[in-house]
């Protein structure tokens, strides 16, 4: 099986998951993985895709062309066999929410911190939320704990930031479910 890491980018507007999947079931992609969002009125989607006879960008011909004539930016690019299917990641996961109000910085301190404290950031997700004259920042990380390190120690260590930039910061750790 071949995989292959699909971008799609472009003004929001309704259809355009229905569009890329009809597109992707007509070529007899498999869609191994995705995440698809509102980025600022934008929808940006990421697909990792397999596919047991395409081997790269030409062998998908011009099967992309409606997305791109639709103003969706399409990128493709072929993944070096290992790891597309599921991460090799294992610890504890951890949920870290920040609110306030909106500054430059808050991103960066929280995943330095975290980048420095070996924490993987698996998901982040922002959104400025209320209203325009009270705009609330939102972030959300969902992080794997290395082993040793404890929801108690990362909120410890993202203390100096809550005080710092007077947000509120959430830390919680999600219980591992055997099905």
């Amino acid at each position: 099986m071949n995989h292959f890491a699909l971008t799609i980018v472009g003004r929001d507007r309704a259809g355009i998951v229905s569009q890329v999947t009809k597109i992707l079931f007509d070529l007899g992609c498999n869609i191994a993985d995705s995440s698809c969002s509102i980025l600022g009125g934008q929808f940006a989607m990421i697909l990792i895709l397999g596919h047991p006879e395409l081997t790269d960008r030409d062998s998908f011909g011009d099967a992309f062309k409606p997305l791109e004539d639709s103003d969706l930016s399409v990128a493709l690019r072929v993944l070096k066999p290992g790891g597309e299917i599921r991460s090799n990641i294992f610890g504890d996961i951890c949920m870290i929410s920040v609110y306030g109000s909106d500054k430059p910085g808050i991103v960066y301190r929280v995943a330095q911190v975290l980048g420095e404290k070996n924490i993987n950031i698996t998901d982040l997700n922002t959104k400025l939320v209320g209203s325009d004259e009270r705009p609330v920042y939102v972030m959300v990380i969902e992080a794997v704990l290395p082993e040793n390190v404890a929801e108690e120690d990362v909120d410890g260590w993202l203390t100096p930031i809550r005080e710092d930039l007077q947000v509120d910061i959430t830390v919680r750790t999600i219980p591992t479910v055997e099905l």
